[in-house]
């Protein structure tokens, strides 16, 4: 596997990736409203083949971030995303990483924690809030959980 900075990557293979994971390029969180194929991050590759993506933003002292995908688990994909995404931050004088996921994201929930993030905030409502600027965020997440609010998870570094 080899990670490549998203600045190699071409805006068209951005914005197919984003539309097919995320179902378009815009991000909408607590912590703001994003252009996904505009920020910083990087990509993992198998065989030239993109196998996932993080990107992030660098707030003050911290970096958070805004998305990210392994598209075949269990094999360190992920992990070896966040190691990259903590390299820089640790290089742009940041002390930790954050993110935001939703309540139904088990999965995301269990990734982070196994990987020092904690729990440190939840925002009541705040997927019902993101739903008026972007209507086709799905009402139902996994496991049949009704996706309502999202959990902010930090790591310092």
């Amino acid at each position: 596997m080899r990670i490549i900075d998203l600045k190699h990557m071409s805006t068209e293979d951005k914005v197919d990736f984003f539309h097919t994971h995320w179902g378009g390029t815009k991000m909408v969180i607590s912590s703001g409203v994003y252009e996904c194929t505009e920020l910083e991050g990087f990509a993992a590759l198998e065989d030239e083949e993109n196998t996932g993506v993080v990107t992030y933003v660098k707030k003050e002292r911290a970096c958070e971030i805004i998305s990210l995908d392994s598209l075949i688990e269990n094999k360190g994909i992920g992990t070896s995303l966040i190691q990259a995404v903590e390299g820089e931050a640790k290089r742009l004088g940041c002390h930790s990483l954050c993110v935001i996921t939703t309540n139904d994201n088990i999965r995301a929930l269990a990734f982070y924690q196994k990987r020092g993030f904690r729990i440190r905030e939840i925002f009541h409502d705040a997927v019902q809030r993101a739903r008026e600027m972007k209507p086709e965020i799905p009402t139902i997440g996994d496991h049949g959980i009704p996706i309502v609010d999202e959990l902010l998870l930090k790591k310092e570094i």
